[in-house]
């Protein structure tokens, strides 16, 4: 399992990161199991917010109640959350932030978070509120390191005005078939082609240059939650293919090479899972250090559908 350095920051997290908001309902061996293969397969990372589950805090609650970390057990994994999406509103408010820092410290049962991240922009945000927010949790001990999602650069260097903690991480959506970050730029100035519509205001190349590691959450989905792209032969036969292929090639399953695309990219991103599946956690593990060739990521890259000019 390769791992990723967050900039200024001793942290080494697996690019391979197992995220949980849908443990809610799941019993305590069932999570135990899940976090098991985790760590079996070499995923030292997990990924929280306090929005998941059927309320606030459920699923970080029993990640809590299940697994009850030893200090030896906590030391040797990094806890990430998110904070800032409310019920039809969004608030970065340094109450709402330190608040919910709190509550899921408390469900939890961790001292601290190794990050935070902000969940998705706040047009209304303060900077200095964030900024007082992020160094009263990093005074107290309560997180190590911040950082955002679904953030634009923009919206990242607005935060930079009064934020003075590193902002080490961006959470954004990508997998083959949605990533408009990465395709934009390869299509770059072709005038009536919906691919060279930047929609993130040049992000992949922002955060390679300011050293933020990117999270790619929904990596197998084919669009915004319209299902998933392995084993649909209806709309992506030709991908599908290609990773049958590559995926006999490699010793490991299509799911794993979806995840090889991701981690092949040069700008060390990382790859959050959704799955409460074990198995289906063993087998994208299996894909955090497949050394894909240029031809072949661009191969898959056009079998998804995009344009190579």
């Amino acid at each position: 399992m390769k791992t990723i350095s967050f900039p200024e920051s001793e942290l080494q997290s697996s690019n391979v990161v197992l995220g949980l908001m849908r443990i809610a309902t799941l019993p305590d061996d069932d999570i135990r199991t899940l976090y098991a293969a985790a760590r079996d397969a070499g995923i030292n990372t997990f990924d929280h917010a306090d929005i998941y589950g059927p309320e606030r805090h459920a699923c970080e609650k029993r990640f809590g109640e299940a697994v009850k970390l030893s200090a030896a057990d906590r030391a040797s994994i990094v806890i990430q959350s998110k904070v800032g999406i409310r019920q039809g509103f969004f608030d970065f408010s340094k109450e709402h932030i330190l608040r919910t820092v709190d509550e899921s410290l408390a469900a939890l049962r961790t001292d601290y978070l190794d990050v935070l991240l902000l969940h998705r922009p706040d047009t209304l945000v303060e900077p200095e509120e964030v900024a007082a927010a992020f160094d009263e949790l990093h005074t107290a001990g309560k997180v190590v390191n911040f950082g955002v999602s679904n953030h634009t650069p923009g919206q990242i260097e607005l935060l930079k005005t009064a934020v003075n903690r590193p902002l080490v991480a961006n959470q954004v959506q990508l997998s083959i078939t949605h990533c408009p970050m990465i395709a934009s730029g390869i299509a770059a100035n072709m005038g009536g082609l919906d691919q060279s519509v930047d929609r993130d205001n040049g992000l992949l190349d922002y955060s390679r240059l300011h050293g933020m590691t990117l999270q790619a959450w929904s990596p197998f989905q084919k669009g915004f939650f319209d299902g998933v792209f392995i084993g649909d032969l209806d709309n992506y036969a030709e991908l599908n293919s290609v990773l049958d292929e590559l995926a006999a090639k490699y010793e490991v399953t299509p799911t794993g090479i979806a995840v090889a695309w991701i981690t092949r990219h040069p700008a060390h991103m990382q790859v959050v899972l959704g799955t409460t599946n074990p198995g289906r956690v063993a087998e994208s593990a299996a894909g955090s250090d497949i050394p894909l060739t240029r031809e072949e990521w661009y191969r898959l890259f056009r079998a998804a559908g995009h344009v190579v000019p």
